[in-house]
């Protein structure tokens, strides 16, 4: 929560710069858009402050509906077995080739700044409640003290105004002490209440005109538009450029409904109705109720108000249709700074895997899995299909850990830091935490043991720009190198999905990389661990260390058997546990099962 409150108050940056946009605009445009269209501009503020909250995720018909893309295979194995069916295979065999050589060691500790952040935070939006409970009571008080219309020359007016505005339903209208404006209020229930002193001093002109503003909210839902200016108060409580924007945003719906109420009266009629918020301008005030549209607001907004209704004339239909053309290209101006807003894009950065492009059959492998949280993916090359437990996790990018280490050594080797012949480092000798690590390493030897020194060296070597360029130009995960040579792999900056792991593992056993083939079975032969006559083994194991707990393990890779290949990825998420040996076992565990491979 603290990473996403920083990432959120950054977000703000953009927020700002969207409003300075939208203020300009309304500036720069004020002769060309309509009233009702520069009230609507703020709406796309209102949109772009909800991005930052919404776990923003590729949408696709499949997501609702997977039968119009999925085809299903009948199954997954090639002798048609089904997992649990296969009860003569072995399901640990002999794993003396895995060690848990595939630990990160990483340490992510939340920043105490974030903590603070969040604290204030969510201090403000308890005062912003707090402020609002307190609205929301006076108001429910307000409605218990007033009382129904009494007036018949009144209602007479109000039932005159609901015929010319072609409202049906039935609004009720009360009368209170407490109020020194008109107000409407209620989403479900709407209800107007007029001031006392406003119905003794009776004025059938004056009252129509108050009326018919107040309906002009009601017809235009600005009581839907109250509660998310009232949530973005809360939640951007501490932002002075999103107070400036719904101050702005208030007063530029009052003027719409201003000129809604012109656009229904005579020529000759505009000066009385701008006289009567004129008379009426020491009495109005600002509405006490974040719920409520009223009649009133500040001096100086009435001013703004009175100018509108002095400079009004009516707008044509071609210039109506200019102010949306002007409004639809700052609507598309402003969309090009939703990415940067989308913090849950952030949390959950999701592969675009197009299902109607490929054969897919989704499992539950859920009893395979037990406590732990994760995914397996499996690619039949022979039979061109899919198996996949927890689409959404398969597709969900994380830090690779010490898979990545099969492109990081391909890397190496095409800019000749090691070749086939000699890819021995020294060891610096430095104690490190594991044995095997403490002591002068080959490529088989650090790909064995999973050295971490030996391809930090490598990547020192080579450069954080070299390793940036050599992602994006075999398309690794999110294709992003943060951070320093000796992090951005492990549980920094670069993510992949399981999905594009087995993608990957293709490109790579099938020499459509762009590197060569014999740097490609270089790599291949380094992660070569099982041959038998079931086949051959292919992987590579890899543990997201956090804080001394091991929260994710990889084991990724490919078996040859016979004519035809089967790609897997497994990931398995805990708070503690979930290390690249278990992740092995569990995936041996299914492929046995499957009867793809017996060791």
């Amino acid at each position: 929560m603290a990473d996403f409150t920083v990432r959120f108050l950054l977000s703000n940056i953009v927020i700002s710069m969207i409003t300075g946009i939208l203020l300009a605009a309304r500036h720069l445009l004020r002769k060309s858009l309509t009233s009702r269209t520069r009230y609507h501009l703020w709406f796309l503020l209102l949109g772009a402050m909800a991005v930052p909250f919404l776990p923003l995720q590729p949408f696709r018909m499949a997501q609702i509906f997977p039968w119009l893309s999925t085809r299903k295979v009948a199954s997954a194995s090639p002798d048609g077995t089904v997992p649990g069916e296969a009860a003569g295979l072995a399901a640990s065999g002999n794993l003396s080739w895995m060690n848990d050589f595939s630990v990160s060691v990483s340490s992510r500790t939340p920043s105490p700044v974030g903590f603070l952040l969040c604290a204030l935070w969510f201090a403000g939006i308890l005062a912003m409640l707090v402020l609002l409970v307190r609205s929301a009571l006076r108001l429910r008080n307000l409605q218990k003290s007033a009382l129904p219309l009494q007036s018949p020359a009144a209602w007479t007016v109000y039932r005159n105004c609901i015929v010319e505005m072609k409202i049906t339903r039935d609004i009720p209208v009360y009368s209170t002490v407490f109020l020194k404006s008109p107000a409407i209020t209620g989403i479900f229930r709407p209800r107007i209440y007029l001031p006392t002193h406003l119905i003794s001093d009776f004025h059938a002109e004056e009252l129509r005109y108050m009326l018919l503003h107040e309906l002009q909210h009601y017809k235009h839902r600005d009581a839907y538009a109250n509660v998310w200016m009232n949530l973005a108060q809360i939640f951007y409580w501490f932002n002075p450029f999103v107070w400036h924007a719904l101050k702005e945003m208030r007063n530029d719906r009052e003027i719409a409904c201003d000129t809604s109420v012109l656009q229904m009266l005579q020529s000759g009629d505009y000066e009385s109705y701008g006289n009567t918020l004129i008379n009426y301008a020491e009495k109005i005030s600002l509405t006490a109720f974040p719920f409520a549209a009223g009649l009133g607001g500040s001096m100086e907004q009435m001013k703004k108000r009175i100018l509108n209704i002095a400079g009004y004339s009516p707008v044509s239909f071609r210039g109506k249709m200019k102010s949306l053309a002007f409004f639809a290209c700052i609507a598309l101006l402003l969309s090009c700074f939703l990415p940067a807003l989308s913090t849950g894009a952030a949390v959950s950065d999701l592969y675009a895997f197009t299902e109607s492009e490929n054969q897919v059959v989704y499992a539950d492998y859920s009893s395979y899995f037990g406590e732990n949280e994760g995914c397996f993916v499996l690619y039949d090359e022979a039979g061109g299909s899919w198996l996949i437990y927890n689409r959404e996790a398969s597709l969900t990018r994380i830090p690779p850990t010490s898979t990545y280490k099969i492109y990081l050594a391909l890397h190496a080797l095409e800019n000749g830091i090691i070749t086939q012949d000699n890819s021995l480092l020294s060891w610096n000798g430095m104690s490190y935490p594991y044995d095997t690590w403490n002591g002068d390493q080959t490529l088989e030897s650090a790909m064995a043991n999973s050295v971490n020194w030996y391809f930090q060296r490598l990547d020192q070597q080579m450069g954080l720009e070299s390793a940036r360029n050599f992602i994006r130009e075999i398309g690794y995960g999110n294709q992003l190198a943060d951070g320093d040579t000796s992090s951005y792999w492990l549980d920094s900056s670069l993510k992949i999905s399981p999905v594009e792991q087995v993608e990957l593992l293709r490109k790579l056993h099938d020499g459509t990389l762009p590197a060569s083939p014999e740097n490609a079975g270089v790599v291949q032969n380094a992660i070569r661990l099982s041959v038998t006559e079931n086949g051959t083994l292919y992987g590579k194991t890899g543990t997201e260390s956090v804080n001394g707990k091991n929260t994710s393990g990889w084991f990724i890779g490919y078996i040859e058997r016979g004519n035809s290949t089967y790609y897997f990825a497994t990931n398995i998420r805990q708070d503690d546990y979930a290390t690249g040996t278990a992740a092995t076992g569990l995936t041996l565990r299914i492929l046995a099962d499957l009867g793809i491979w017996a060791p």
